[in-house]
């Protein structure tokens, strides 16, 4: 975190934000006028919710400016955003964000999508509001209140993307609760963020470092040299459904992080049927060996339950 006055305020269309140095974003008027700002992200890019005249309405990302939360430099930002280009059209599916266009303006380096509206399942940059302010809910705790029947719905989509991600030979790096967000209203989720997803074949060249937040990695992201592969995304799902329906305390997930390790929810804080937690416990199963061979292995057994638990 920054810290004093280790940073620069500005402004956009009456939205403040911060960043550790000023920068020019004057090219976001071609788009309409700024409605609001992500700026706490770590990945190095500031992104920016716009609306137009005609009430069209978009998500830009962009890398190249000095964000006060980023773990790599500017230039790295911009590399890696050029890169995500690629991912975004390779993997275009109806629940994954629509990127439109992309573009460089000064040191700066801009991909456009189409808005979608919802909530993010892990707004980490809102944490202290809902502390201070008990009352309101945040966006997990409202989709805990979701019927059984609308999380099924969720679980079905997910695993439909991640088998067309399987598909199209990726692997869905650092894929958490982050990346998903809901519209409460329409029932309706959006994948947001995919941006070190890799295709095939991939080996984790990093070490105990590997992309990805603690609390949901595999064991093999934990280990240098270590084959990244389809057991992975079974892991990654399997940890996913673990903490979408179920009720990690936060000294659990306290605990993940400092420790280094995913840890399987114990089964009276699971909140779908145990036929269907059993499958989950075997997809994060630490021996790779162990796990379903693919998505779709896992997606035909969870469908299976769901057939034999709802004759749906």
């Amino acid at each position: 975190m920054v810290e004093n006055n280790d940073f620069v305020k500005m402004e956009i269309d009456g939205v403040k934000f911060k960043l550790r140095e000023k920068a020019d974003f004057s090219f976001l008027q071609q788009y309409g006028k700024v409605f609001c700002v992500f700026d706490q992200n770590d990945s190095g890019n500031i992104s920016f919710g716009i609306e137009n005249e005609l009430k069209e309405k978009y998500f830009i990302k962009v890398a190249g400016a000095k964000t006060l939360e980023a773990f790599c430099q500017p230039d790295e930002a911009v590399k890696a955003l050029k890169h995500t280009i690629r991912i975004y059209q390779e993997l275009r599916c109806e629940i994954l964000i629509d990127m439109i266009t992309f573009g460089t303006f000064q040191n700066l380096f801009f991909v456009v999508f189409r808005w979608s509206d919802g909530e993010c399942l892990f707004d980490h940059w809102n944490f202290d509001f809902y502390q201070s302010n008990p009352k309101i809910k945040s966006p997990r705790e409202k989709f805990s209140d979701l019927s059984e029947k609308k999380k099924l719905q969720v679980a079905d989509q997910i695993l439909q993307f991640m088998t067309h991600v399987e598909e199209k030979e990726y692997i869905a790096v650092d894929f958490y609760d982050g990346s998903l967000m809901y519209d409460f209203d329409r029932n309706q989720l959006t994948i947001c963020d995919i941006d070190f997803f890799q295709r095939k074949p991939v080996i984790n060249n990093i070490g105990i470092e590997y992309w990805g937040a603690k609390r949901m990695k595999a064991p093999e992201e934990y280990i240098l040299g270590a084959k990244i592969n389809s057991k992975t995304n079974v892991f990654t799902v399997g940890a996913l459904f673990f903490h979408l329906f179920g009720n990690y305390s936060n000294k659990m997930i306290t605990k993940m992080d400092k420790e280094n390790q995913f840890i399987p929810l114990q089964k009276e804080y699971w909140e779908l049927p145990m036929q269907l937690y059993d499958i989950v416990l075997k997809a994060v199963n630490p021996f790779p060996e162990k796990r379903y061979e693919t998505i779709r292995s896992l997606k035909e057994e969870w469908l299976t339950q769901c057939d034999k638990l709802y004759s749906c």
